[in-house]
């Protein structure tokens, strides 16, 4: 691990300025992505802004209406059982149980994870599916305009996630083929039909760009919501990762079985 320095701001004012004066910068939420990153010395930040003196102003869960809305700083294993979200979106509490591992679970956040945006990660599949708003000290960002590739997302320099509003479905149901080792989806995939009737199928884990929507299950499940209105459609491998745990045409055909187990968890 590289020499830097420590920054505990006791404000979202005072942690944006930290990270507009220095290039280089990084903010810390759990600290369960940067952290191993840092000691692997493939992360070099010259300061790192620790967020948790903000943590009681930047979590809970609270229903607003026709939606979820989730404190950045929120850890998984909190939305994994708390009872409004298990209430108005089941799939995205049972999303958070399999996040990691349970000492991930204890200190990983939701707003660091949509922050970080790695492609192999859960909850970008739930935002884009679902239509989530994510919500800055700055803006609202809508979900299909905040994931821009890989490790890439919409947010600005100095720009803080402080809370994730997320639109409560009919349905929708989530599944992953994990890493037995990271338990990093190798693919996941999300189905949800909105409130409004649109469905949406997204998978993460399986593109080089990260999460992308499959407009073909789209249109299959929006004449049938049905694990067998998938029975004839099927991914394509192009553009899909290959590497040393599966390769583009597996991933393509894990596609299809997340899917089609996805539909089956919603409509049971």
């Amino acid at each position: 691990m590289y020499a830097f320095n420590y920054h505990r701001p006791a404000s979202l004012a005072e942690a944006s300025a930290v990270l507009v004066a220095n290039a280089d910068a990084k903010f810390m939420a759990g600290g369960q992505t940067l952290l191993p990153a840092m000691k692997l010395r493939l992360a070099n930040p010259s300061d790192l802004v620790d967020l948790v003196a903000l943590r009681a102003e930047l979590s809970g869960i609270r229903r607003e209406g026709d939606r979820v809305v989730i404190g950045a700083m929120t850890r998984h294993g909190e939305i994994a059982t708390s009872d409004v979200l298990l209430a108005a979106i089941p799939a995205l509490a049972g999303m958070a149980a399999i996040v990691g591992d349970p000492a991930v679970r204890s200190r990983g956040t939701m707003g660091g994870s949509l922050a970080n945006n790695d492609p192999a990660a859960d909850y970008p599949a739930a935002a884009l599916a679902l239509g989530a708003t994510i919500v800055t000290d700055r803006r609202e960002i809508a979900a299909d305009h905040y994931f821009l590739g890989l490790f890439e997302t919409a947010l600005e320099e100095g720009e803080i996630i402080t809370a994730i509003a997320w639109p409560i479905p009919k349905r929708a149901g989530y599944e992953k083929f994990r890493n037995p080792a990271s338990r990093y989806a190798m693919v996941g995939v999300f189905v949800a039909e909105r409130a409004d009737g649109a469905v949406r199928v997204t998978v993460t884990g399986a593109g080089a760009s990260g999460v992308f929507r499959a407009t073909d299950f789209e249109t299959a499940l929006t004449a049938d919501f049905s694990s067998a209105a998938l029975a004839g459609v099927a991914a394509s491998p192009e553009g899909l990762n290959t590497d040393i745990h599966a390769d583009a045409e597996y991933r393509a055909h894990l596609v299809g079985v997340m899917a089609r187990r996805a539909v089956a968890a919603a409509t049971a």
